[in-house]
């Protein structure tokens, strides 16, 4: 009997994928998450001989997505792209979340990994990190800093800050991280916590004054811009990243079939060069490592938003 299911499983993970895979993300085209989906679609496709087809699903704070991932045939041929902000950040904000995403979710592979970049206003006195505690420290509530949206990376990331740094700052949510970058550089915010991916541009254009990036370690597109932890807030980190999860009840060589063609994606030369091009570090996990890595951000990111008292709806 056990020799018999194992061929089975051999020959399953063989015939598969016998047609098109559909890849569900959670926010629309064109945001760089929608652009990362779409590398690793590509290198998929390119592996396993058949087509994989992005299907962008936003709404419900990046929960409509994953809803779909988690109630879909668990054959191999729905799988879910899911980031930080649907994970671990947005679950934690909700007061009715559609679903357990620890529960209800299947993860696979981790795939990408970066930082944020903390920001000044050009018009604002701030040169360090040590500016703007000790300003905050003297003015309690009153400059401002700028974030995507209300359960962005950039939001509670800057709330953890906060935290650490005993400061008190008030946030301004925006719709997107375009429009919070523009009031950054006019002057109507005077900070703000965004992906390097979006806001480094402006930073070496200096358009916005680089403080210090939330990694722990640099990064190789602003190796002079010390960390957050570096320049005075010691133990300090807030990555964002990305990974591929499928709903519950996928067979086990279905499993050990897309981990593997993952970690081949991801590795490729093409897409790490396309990834680092806009600000993320390509990476690859286990199913149980992701999990576990889900599971430690999760419990991170809900202590910060129960400190902070955010909520979504």
């Amino acid at each position: 009997m056990v020799l018999a299911g194992l061929l089975s499983g051999m020959a399953l993970a063989q015939s598969y994928p016998a047609r098109p895979i559909r890849m569900i993300v959670p926010q629309a085209p064109g945001s760089a998450s929608d652009t990362i989906a779409r590398l690793i679609a590509a290198e998929l496709t390119s592996q396993m001989k058949q087509q994989v087809v992005v299907d962008n699903r936003p709404g419900g704070a990046l929960q409509l997505g994953l809803e779909l991932t988690s109630r879909a045939t668990p054959d191999g041929y729905t799988i879910g792209y899911a980031m930080i902000g649907a994970l671990a950040i947005s679950p934690n904000m909700l007061r009715k979340p559609p679903l357990d995403v620890q529960k209800d979710l299947l993860p696979i592979s981790q795939t990408t990994t970066g930082q944020m970049l903390l920001a000044a206003g050009p018009s604002t006195p701030f040169k360090s990190v040590g500016d703007v505690v000790s300003y905050a420290k003297q003015n309690p509530d009153k400059f401002f800093n700028a974030s995507s949206g209300n359960g962005t990376p950039g939001h509670v990331g800057f709330e953890l800050f906060k935290f650490m740094t005993g400061t008190q700052i008030v946030h301004v949510p925006y719709k997107g991280g375009a429009a919070g970058i523009a009031d950054l550089i006019s002057g109507q915010v005077h900070l703000m916590l965004e992906s390097t991916n979006s806001i480094t541009p402006f930073a070496k254009a200096g358009r916005v004054r680089a403080l210090a990036v939330t990694s722990a370690k640099r990064t190789a597109a602003l190796p002079d811009v010390p960390t957050v932890a570096e320049a005075g807030v010691p133990g300090y980190e807030a990555t964002t990243w990305t990974g591929i999860v499928g709903p519950v009840g996928l067979p086990k060589p279905i499993v050990a079939r897309l981990n593997a063609e993952l970690v081949k994606a991801v590795a490729s030369p093409t897409f790490r060069e396309k990834a680092a091009a806009i600000g993320s570090e390509a990476v690859s996990s286990t199913p149980e490592q992701f999990g576990a890595f889900i599971r430690s951000e999760y419990a991170k990111w809900g202590e910060v938003v129960r400190r902070s008292g955010a909520k979504i709806d």
